[in-house]
């Protein structure tokens, strides 16, 4: 196993960022629960105590984590938002669509890690849980669903669109083998079938009826 500063040329900084890399992957795999840290020592191909020395426990790694999936999700919903703004929104989402799917294909530790928080009967507290009304509200106004407060009803069709896309990335194994699909084919399909179901829904007869929804507030 390897120890700090072993390997000539690697930094400890490079080291710390090879464990955080391996334990987005194994957090993924297993959730907060089902990872250990010797888990994630053994992929990374350390010592236990090496990770302690640049993680400590746990719970403190798993945050690091956390706001690494943060960060750089938040990062590349700024590059979409770029890219489309000014578009009419059959195309922003036709768009939005396809470099989500494809980053989130690219990271799939990202959908599990968001489902195994939704579902997990104990959830280990996360700042991420702060970050998520962050992300629903940079969505809903990029789609034009709300100019200034974002109802419950909008939160609700932001959080839908997503778990179209989480899901669909998440259950992959499962779902190729089902149909037989090579790792392409079933991505291209996904994206299609995600377009399929959501550009109409906000952006055709059926999006005409957001208003009744966009303006509705829970009642108390």
């Amino acid at each position: 196993m390897e120890k700090i500063g072993n390997r000539k040329g690697r930094s400890p900084s490079s080291l710390k960022g090879r464990i955080l890399r391996t334990a987005r992957r194994v957090f993924g795999e297993y959730g907060y629960h089902g990872a250990t840290t010797r888990m994630i020592a053994k992929a990374s191909g350390i010592d236990i105590s090496t990770l302690h020395y640049h993680w400590g426990e746990k719970a403190e790694l798993y945050e690091a984590v956390i706001l690494d999936i943060t960060r750089k999700f938040r990062t590349r919903l700024i590059e979409v938002e770029r890219i489309i703004h000014g578009l009419p929104l059959p195309e922003r989402m036709d768009i939005a669509i396809d470099m989500v799917a494809d980053y989130l294909f690219r990271h799939p530790e990202v959908s599990n890690i968001v489902l195994f928080r939704y579902f997990g009967k104990t959830r280990h507290p996360s700042a991420v849980d702060f970050h998520i009304p962050e992300f629903v509200s940079d969505i809903a106004r990029s789609m034009n669903l709300c100019t200034d407060e974002v109802t419950p009803g909008v939160s609700m069709q932001v959080l839908a669109m997503m778990n179209v896309i989480f899901n669909f990335i998440s259950g992959e194994t499962f779902f190729r083998s089902t149909m037989n699909l090579r790792k392409a084919e079933y991505a291209a399909m996904v994206k299609k079938t995600a377009k399929l179901i959501l550009i109409p829904a906000f952006a055709g007869e059926a999006g005409d009826q957001r208003s009744e929804v966009r303006g509705q507030k829970t009642e108390r």
